[in-house]
């Protein structure tokens, strides 16, 4: 990767911009589409808010809504075993543009997870987004090897971060139109998904689904993290992850420049006490049990919305963020066993209802024709373990206390027949 970018192989992300020269040159030669990110926000983020309300749900396919990042060189044994026993059908993997004497490893790989889908995260440097014939090139040089084991191709990814390479949405949908230009001549049969932007600043959402640039995506990603506001539930300007879910929806079933498919394709919570490997600041880090707490609450909440194709969990091994910490040989966190079982109960699971009343909130669903009600609160509270219940922890220790506490940890309480 070229100066001034740097890649951090301890937080998975480019380090932040130092020369600020450049960062303030490069703004400045991109103000006309700044100024369109501004114009097009005013005009678009209303009136989606106001037509939020009336975007009707759709059928979530339960079995493919759990997604799994992973990397395909760290611990590529274990992790290939670790599938397994998460159980996961969906797996996301990231190639580098700057690094493509990578791509017969990373197919390699693919080859071994073939009765899973993927999805390819394919991550820019700042010189294929200025070169967009060695763009041309490498993409073709991908879709050609990897087209006929992947599920999805995800083009570019944090487009609202000077340090991930874009300067403005302009420049995005050249790169992505690229993308676009060559499943249109070359590979028809491919899924493209776009957009990457990361947290909740639709502004930049809004202009890449609404602009004069002619391509299509197949579905829009987003990276919504919302950690920086503490638990799943909390508000940001008004608005909660499922505000968020919805009012995303909503922009892209208006969008004339997409289907209407929405993939979360990053989302997680930095672990305390593990600089420099978490990607954000200690004040922003939780413990391993919050950690595993808020990460099956951001599913339900999601799963709950009936809006998100899928939320790739961001992501296997990591010591500062994943379900693995492998700074010492191969340490499953509480998290893998809290997404394992939530995996085991919801793969097939058909939505009924969220109810919400003061903080306590209670998902319904059936799963193999027996109700599966989940508890949790964020006011901690009790209830009666009722003859009528089986009852699991969030990691799937099964509970036979006459009084259930209800708190952090969503708790699976199944419901026999017949009442």
């Amino acid at each position: 990767m070229k100066q001034p970018y740097r890649w951090d192989n301890y937080s998975d992300q480019p380090y932040p911009l130092q020369d600020k020269s450049y960062k303030k040159k490069m703004r400045k030669s991109q103000s006309a589409s700044l100024l369109r990110t501004f114009l097009t926000s005013i005009l678009v983020l209303p009136f989606s808010i106001i037509m939020t309300p009336f975007v009707k749900r759709k059928k979530i396919n339960s079995n493919e809504f759990f997604c799994l990042g992973v990397d395909f060189e760290r611990n590529p044994k274990e992790t290939l075993e670790m599938i397994e026993e998460l159980r996961v059908e969906r797996i996301l993997l990231r190639v580098k543009l700057w690094e493509m004497e990578k791509l017969p490893l990373l197919k390699d790989f693919i080859l071994l997870c073939k009765d899973k889908k993927i999805t390819i995260k394919i991550l820019q440097d700042r010189e294929h987004v200025e070169d967009l014939a060695l763009l041309q090139k490498d993409l073709e040089t991908i879709f050609t090897a990897l087209n006929q084991h992947v599920d999805i191709f995800e083009i570019g990814s944090t487009i609202n971060r000077a340090k991930w390479g874009f300067f403005s949405v302009d420049e995005y949908s050249n790169f992505y139109k690229v993308a676009y230009d060559l499943k249109i001549s070359k590979f028809p049969h491919i899924t493209l998904i776009g957009g990457g932007v990361i947290d909740f600043e639709y502004h930049f959402t809004a202009h890449t689904l609404f602009n004069l640039f002619k391509y299509h995506y197949d579905g829009v990603a987003a990276l919504l993290y919302v950690d920086r506001r503490g638990a799943p539930e909390n508000m940001q300007m008004g608005f909660n992850l499922q505000d968020k879910i919805s009012l995303l929806s909503t922009m892209v079933r208006l969008s004339p420049k997409s289907n209407h498919e929405l993939h979360i394709t990053e989302t997680n919570w930095p672990i305390s006490g593990t600089a420099p490997y978490a990607p954000t600041s200690e004040r922003e880090c939780v413990s391993e049990e919050l950690y595993a707490d808020y990460m099956l609450r951001y599913y339900l909440l999601a799963f709950a919305s009936q809006q998100v194709n899928s939320v790739s969990w961001h992501q296997l091994i990591a010591p500062g963020y994943g379900l693995i910490d492998n700074r010492e040989g191969i340490k499953k966190r509480s998290a893998f066993e809290t997404y394992k079982f939530m995996v085991q109960n919801l793969k097939n699971a058909q939505f009924l209802r969220l109810d919400i009343k003061r903080g306590y909130y209670i998902l319904q669903c059936l799963v193999d024709n027996k109700l599966l009600q989940i508890h949790w609160s964020l006011k901690p509270t009790t209830l009666k373990n009722e003859d009528f219940f089986t009852v699991y922890s969030g990691n799937g220790e099964k509970i036979e206390s006459e009084t259930l506490n209800i708190g952090s940890s969503p708790l699976y309480i199944y419901v026999k027949d017949g009442v």
